[in-house]
């Protein structure tokens, strides 16, 4: 019998693991409280960018094996394992992760079904949310009804949301019974037979295991740009010097790029919940090294605004500056925290005429920032300013040409916020250029 599986929450996770699902020859029905967004994806349209996906989407939903609902009514009677995935965004209030969605989506399923059923949880939440909903189903459920839940955290990256769906580094899974594990392992049957590595544990580990990672990774990101608020002030190779300890295995190249730091949805969401997460414990200094983690963080948009300023004479006034990129990372649409947007704003408030191109994310941002000039092309954006800002590494930013680029701008002036520029190239072509972590004089340069 074909398994049949509900995906509660249809955002960027909830999306990609449906598609993902039925894929792997499953039935699978989205739920989402979202008449916009369920009419779009039931159409075969997939409301944000993730290359790869629209595909499987239109596939699915022809092929028959992917429908979308708004009853949890409907989701209980036609499937047997229901994955939650909704959003735990920062409250408005507090640090803390907003638990609201989760269990509401919980509560919601656990009404409607009748039968046997296993909930798994993947969406990031704060450590001891599944031990407290596990006793909520156990005293709410419906009489005669046997309703367990497991948690399965997913490590998506954008960009990368299918291929790390369905060939993963590693499945996580926190169970209660070896009922929930002989379930998991049915579902993730194809993945696992491609040597998949597997961890079964707890629940209390299962959800630490991506605040964790997520942890790590932008500790790993603000360490390398502390190294170059140093290189910045007396001289020094930022790259040079996280290639050679990258050659130490024990810490690796990856992340150790310089830049105008991290955002998304995630990373600085996560960091800061896993604070005051450990804070209600009564373990508020274990996790204080995070603050500085931020503040490193944050630092990195106060640079490059400042660097901006310093290049345009201390009068931002009335100056053109071109934005190339306002997403957090290239191959996604999403601004979400966006250390590129942020910057673009800030040289706005200060009274520059900010002219923006990004190829996904000009729409999310005017969503959020109308009052920047969003165009339709990097050579628009360029034309006549007095500054370039490359603040996300769009391939297509990558491969812009020097001497194209100087043609159409006022000064060639060019801060290479990611690094990804061959600066001998550009100087070689007049171009006036610095970046994180290298010591700048206006006046040498």
């Amino acid at each position: 019998m074909t398994l049949r599986i509900s995906v509660i929450g249809t955002g960027y996770l909830g999306a990609t693991h449906a598609a993902c699902m039925a894929e792997l020859g499953y039935e699978v029905i989205g739920l989402d409280v979202n008449a916009e967004k369920l009419q779009a994806l039931s159409a075969g349209i997939l409301p944000f960018h993730e290359p790869g996906l629209p595909e499987l989407l239109r596939k699915h939903v022809a092929s028959g094996r992917l429908r979308f609902t708004d009853s949890y009514e409907e989701v209980a009677q036609r499937a047997d394992i229901h994955f939650v995935t909704v959003g735990t965004p920062q409250r408005a209030d507090s640090q803390s992760a907003d638990m609201s969605y989760v269990d509401a989506a919980v509560d919601s399923l656990v009404a409607n079904i009748s039968g046997e059923a296993l909930i798994v949880g993947k969406s990031t939440v704060p450590v001891g949310t599944a031990r407290r909903l596990s006793e909520r189903i156990e005293a709410t459920a419906k009489p005669g009804s046997k309703i367990s839940l497991a948690w399965n955290p997913e490590f998506l990256r954008e960009g990368f949301a299918v291929k790390d769906t369905l060939t993963p580094d590693r499945l996580v899974y926190g169970i209660q019974d070896d009922t929930c594990l002989a379930k998991l392992r049915e579902v993730y049957a194809p993945i696992l037979a491609l040597d998949t590595p597997e961890v079964v544990t707890d629940l209390e580990t299962s959800e630490l295991v991506k605040v964790a990672a997520n942890a790590f990774l932008a500790t790993k990101i603000s360490f390398i740009n502390a190294f170059a608020e140093v290189t910045e002030t007396v001289g020094g190779d930022i790259k040079t010097l996280a290639d050679a300890i990258g050659h130490d295995a024990r810490i690796g190249r990856k992340f150790l790029n310089a830049g105008v730091g991290f955002g998304g949805g995630c990373l600085p969401k996560d960091i800061r919940a896993l604070q005051a997460r450990v804070s209600e414990l009564g373990l508020s200094q274990t996790m204080g090294f995070l603050d500085e983690v931020d503040q490193i963080n944050l630092r990195r948009r106060d640079r490059v605004v400042s660097l901006a300023s310093s290049i345009l004479g201390n009068q931002l006034a009335g100056k053109r500056i071109c934005v190339l990129g306002v997403t957090f990372k290239p191959d996604s649409d999403d601004v979400r925290d966006s250390p590129a947007l942020d910057i673009a704003v800030r040289l706005y408030n200060s009274g520059a005429e900010v002219s923006v191109y990004d190829p996904e994310g000009n729409k999310n941002a005017a969503g959020r920032f109308p009052r920047l000039n969003y165009v339709e092309s990097w050579r628009e954006a360029a034309k006549e300013s007095d500054l370039v800002l490359l603040l996300t590494e769009w391939k297509e930013f990558r491969a812009l040409d020097p001497q194209e680029l100087g043609e159409v701008v006022s000064s060639r002036v060019l801060i290479d916020g990611r690094n990804v520029l061959d600066r001998p190239l550009w100087r070689d072509q007049g171009w006036v250029m610095t970046g994180p972590g290298e010591k700048f004089d206006l006046a040498e340069d």
